[in-house]
């Protein structure tokens, strides 16, 4: 997706060799404009899917998520990673191990919010180690609903997130797939070196 890898290059920022900043427009400030392209982008992948659900993690997963089920007439769901004072019905459960934080998260979706009626895209906005999808996919299947896939912002496929969820039997769909993030600069996998500031 052109414009999404241009806003990489432009507004992203490199700050190791595994971890990359993208405040500006996904996961901190959002440009509504690059989420509804996006939105744009996971609907053409999975019109056909009988998409009735979308499932993500809050709170980066929002903006991406609501866009497509605008496009896709399907309501969104998103996980919650902290407890509410307010919880009164059986929730799904799945422990989410985050590399980037160094913590393990138990995120829930109420039981009422995906029946097994259901057929659930979920979406992220990166795909790194595999473990917020692979625990989104359990709570999906918990709930006896069906995963159509997963469909995720941006990849980091030098990482082992799509080996262990193809293992998994799920489809991935990422919209940009980052082969290296060596020497601060971004590598796609299916083109050349783009230099991005580190």
């Amino acid at each position: 997706m052109i414009k999404l890898k241009q806003a990489i290059q432009t507004q992203g920022t490199v700050l190791s060799g595994d971890i990359l900043k993208v405040d500006q427009f996904l996961n901190h400030g959002i440009d509504p404009e690059l989420m509804a392209a996006i939105g744009k982008e996971f609907t053409r992948r999975f019109e056909n899917d009988g998409i009735t659900k979308i499932l993500t993690i809050e709170s980066s997963g929002i903006a991406p998520s609501v866009m497509t089920g605008l496009y896709l007439g399907c309501p969104v769901v998103f996980a919650r990673k902290q407890k509410s004072a307010i919880h009164h019905k059986g929730l799904f459960a799945a422990d989410v191990y985050s590399y980037t934080k160094k913590t393990t998260s138990t995120i829930t979706v109420e039981a009422d919010k995906i029946s097994a009626d259901d057929t659930v895209l979920i979406i992220d906005d990166f795909l790194a180690n595999g473990q917020a999808a692979l625990g989104l996919a359990s709570i999906v299947q918990d709930a006896g609903a069906r995963v159509a896939g997963i469909g995720i912002v941006i990849e980091k496929s030098f990482q082992p997130g799509r080996t262990l969820l193809d293992g998994a039997g799920l489809r991935v769909e990422s919209l940009a797939r980052i082969a290296s993030l060596s020497d601060g600069t971004v590598r796609f996998s299916d083109e050349a070196a783009c230099e991005v500031k580190v």
